[in-house]
């Protein structure tokens, strides 16, 4: 069993629509979770900062307005270079169903659509979260 799951969130660039976003990080901490949200108007290299600092086991961002698929590519590539693969990265919001295999193929974990279950973004987390333990406990 791993330790309490601390997570990240936080929306890049000028996307200033919080509400999913605050609704994710609250059902997250009710399940449990240790969750620092960074805010609105986020840049890149600040996110995997707070990444770092904090010792996050997932990064969650939202997106609705557009241009995840560049920022996506952007962070995944910070990511690398920080060699954060540990990290268990996904993202929700307004993401066009055709864009969720480029996601996964970058390294995104998960892709949550509106609508979903809070609850299943929580179960799906520390589901990652455990099945990432176990495998860097056999490394």
């Amino acid at each position: 069993m791993v330790n309490k799951i601390k997570v990240v969130t936080a929306k890049i660039g000028l996307d200033d629509h919080y509400r999913g976003v605050i609704a994710v990080t609250e059902a997250l901490r009710d399940a449990g979770m240790e969750v620092v949200y960074l805010g609105t108007g986020q840049r890149i290299e600040g996110v995997i900062k707070a990444v770092i600092q904090e010792d996050t086991d997932v990064l969650g961002l939202s997106f609705l307005c557009g241009g995840h698929l560049e920022a996506m590519r952007r962070v995944m590539n910070r990511m690398k270079e920080e060699n954060l693969d540990h990290v268990v990265v996904v993202i929700g919001g307004v993401i066009p169903p055709g864009d969720v295999p480029k996601l996964e193929e970058m390294g995104v974990a998960g892709v949550f659509l509106p609508g979903i279950p809070l609850k299943d973004i929580a179960n799906f987390l520390a589901h990652e979260v455990e099945k990432r333990a176990r495998r860097s406990a056999t490394l």
